[in-house]
């Protein structure tokens, strides 16, 4: 095997939590190496604004936040490498990870493949996904001030993040597929009770349709095209924007029997306080473990935990470790004397 491909600490998948996870283990000299995925960066990636992340007042778009973000980890000493992981060994260490051309060890491994929103698979939403097709209303709502704004599903997401995008919309209408919701008892009594939003019933979005700007020249999202599943009548809903709710998926195909999955497919935490598995020297942090929060600031501070796990479990193991004094004064306490 190539020398390169041995490693200490190897970081699968990219976005904020690896990106950060990254910099710190790169600062404690761990030469990390990164797998980043074909599609590096994650769901920001898709992202056209963030303004909701510290030290960006003016805003900034997902994709330069994400070369920020990886920049600074190359910085300090990260190879990042832009391909999928095909299948992983956590069996033995030390842990082997494969690419689709190569293969790779490391005493450790940290998982933050992220999980990716589920969408409808119409005409026009990945073309304007970022222009008023969105999944996160936490993200993005703030951008639909005083406009009418539509939302697809009809469980508990969906009607959170239609309640919560009434703060900022003047109208929000629901559109389900059935003709009652799958949201709990207590989440349809708050959007029921919120003047600000309707629904539209037994009814499937067809296509969402675009209109470019005449004075800016860029498309945005300006209606949907509806169709009731019981009487197949068609018809067009005017909008700004609409947002996706139907779930999302995390990305842990590759690691089912290696480390403990809960049953939505995201990685167990044995212990919530830390980053760390079921597999003694394998950390999860991000998207992939966080079905509820979902945020790039969460999924940072994730990448953060994670890394200093990681560099305090390998210096465990013997591995020479260089800890900043701030991050040592944390960690001192629980190592090893």
């Amino acid at each position: 095997m190539n020398p390169e491909n041995e490693r200490e600490l190897i970081i699968i998948g990219s976005g904020p939590a690896g990106y950060t996870a990254a910099i710190y283990a790169a600062r404690a000299e761990l030469k990390p190496l990164m797998l980043a995925g074909g599609n590096m960066g994650g769901q920001l990636m898709i992202t056209s604004d963030v303004e909701n992340y510290p030290g960006f007042p003016d805003g900034i778009s997902g994709p330069e936040m994400m070369g920020h973000f990886q920049n600074q980890a190359e910085r300090f000493g990260t190879t990042v490498v832009p391909v999928d992981v095909t299948r992983v060994d956590f069996s033995s260490r030390p842990f082997r990870v494969w690419t689709d051309g190569e293969e790779y060890t490391a005493k450790a491994v940290i998982i933050s493949t992220g999980a990716s929103a589920m969408w409808l698979g119409v005409p026009g939403e990945e073309r304007l996904q970022g222009k008023g097709v969105s999944a996160c209303a936490t993200c993005d709502g703030f951008f639909f001030k005083n406009r009418h704004v539509v939302v697809v599903g009809g469980g508990d997401v969906a009607l959170e993040e239609a309640t919560f995008l009434t703060r900022f919309a003047s109208k929000v209408t629901v559109v389900h597929r059935r003709d009652q919701l799958r949201a709990s008892k207590s989440m349809q009594k708050r959007a029921f009770d919120n003047p600000k939003v309707d629904f539209v019933w037994d009814t499937v979005v067809e296509e969402i349709i675009g209109e470019r700007n005449p004075t800016t020249g860029r498309e945005a999202v300006s209606a949907v095209r509806l169709r009731n599943v019981k009487t197949g009548e068609r018809s067009v809903l005017e909008t700004g924007g609409v947002f996706i709710a139907i779930g999302h998926k995390p990305n842990t195909e590759i690691f089912a029997g290696q480390v403990d999955l809960d049953g939505k497919g995201y990685i167990k935490a044995p212990n919530p306080e830390t980053a760390e598995t079921n597999i003694e020297g394998v950390f999860a942090a991000g998207d992939v473990r966080d079905h509820r929060y979902r945020q790039a600031i969460t999924a940072a501070g994730d990448g953060c935990k994670a890394a200093m796990d990681a560099e305090r479990w390998l210096e465990e193991q013997g591995v020479e470790v260089k800890i900043s004094d701030e991050v040592y004064a944390l960690v001192e306490p629980a190592l090893p004397r």
